[in-house]
């Protein structure tokens, strides 16, 4: 596959005097997406995705740096890439008043469709988004997982070559995020690129071909997720729920032969470990001895998740 993004050098600050958003190093984000595969930026909220994508959509401009999007410079011809793209906002961006058929009819027309091409289009795309038998009703009387799927629709109306779904399924019930991800995967089995940003680490386990994990505006890992997933090695992650963590239990875990990571967050406790089954029973005594009530154990092989761990020092949740 040949790439059809090229983000080389990108920096953005949204004040002169503050620290940079995207591209804190001078190297700025440097980043290719191949056409035909589906990309994930996997990062907390705040590590700068949105902010990527807002520069990559022309809807924000780069403080330095540049991105060509099949060809096209999204800073000397902003008009060419915009033509290249489809953009699904993480925010609902549609007319509550108005129905799925007419939403798609005003941003087509946005696009510069008409007459029987806008018919036919909106027809297919509301056959495709599964709403064809709900066209007709207010976008206001809608699900959240609908209006999603109609945010989606919008971003599809023009038969862009690359769409930007950002966080779709925040906030949305499991029924429609199943059928979202279903959508991604039919939208890139049709030969669609896709660049897909989330912090549901199992989303980018499912959909990636590839994953950029991102923190603090910077890259700080690429690759297939079993790329990924050997930075950690063979290690196990050890999850311990409890009801409260005492002062010294991390550091008297940590000190437990094979431990390579403690983190605590609030009342749970996540060991990383090159066996689990070695380290269990005296992690377990470590906490009854200290007063620790345990809930629950759950032991995990290497994902994303513990690759975002070994990294960075804390969980991608954070």
């Amino acid at each position: 596959m040949t790439a059809f993004v090229q983000i080389q050098g990108l920096r953005k600050k949204y004040d002169n005097n503050g620290p940079f958003a995207v591209g804190p190093n001078e190297d700025g984000l440097n980043l290719e997406i191949k056409e035909g595969e589906i990309f994930s930026l996997l990062g907390p909220n705040g590590a700068g995705k949105t902010t990527t994508i807002s520069m990559m959509s022309t809807l924000l401009t780069p403080t330095s740096g540049e991105v060509t999007i099949g060809g096209y410079s999204v800073t000397r011809d902003p008009l060419g890439a915009k033509k290249q793209i489809g953009v699904v906002p993480q925010e609902i961006a549609l007319y509550p008043t108005l129905t799925a058929r007419q939403n798609l009819h005003f941003f087509g027309k946005m696009y510069g469709l008409g007459g029987r091409e806008l018919q036919s289009r909106t027809a297919e795309v509301l056959d495709f988004i599964g709403l064809k038998d709900r066209a007709d009703d207010r976008v206001e009387e809608y699900s959240g997982g609908m209006k999603r799927r109609v945010n989606i629709g919008v971003g599809l109306m023009h038969r862009p070559r690359l769409i930007f779904l950002d966080e779709p399924t925040v906030g949305i019930d499991p029924q429609s995020r199943r059928s979202i991800l279903d959508t991604v995967k039919l939208l890139n089995q049709e030969g669609m690129t896709v660049l897909y940003t989330t912090h549901y680490m199992e989303e980018a386990e499912e959909l990636s071909h590839r994953i950029g994990i991102i923190d603090h505006g910077e890259i700080i890992a690429l690759g297939t997720l079993e790329e990924l997933t050997r930075k950690v090695g063979e290690q196990d992650s050890v999850l311990f729920d409890v009801d409260q963590v005492p002062d010294g239990v991390e550091s008297q875990l940590s000190a437990l032969e094979g431990v390579q990571q403690t983190i605590v967050q609030e009342a749970e406790i996540q060991v990383m470990c090159t066996d689990s089954n070695a380290i269990l029973s005296q992690a377990i005594d470590i906490l009854t001895r200290n007063g620790v009530t345990l809930h629950s154990v759950e032991v995990q092989e290497p994902d994303l998740e513990a690759v975002f761990l070994h990294l960075t020092g804390r969980a991608l949740r954070d």
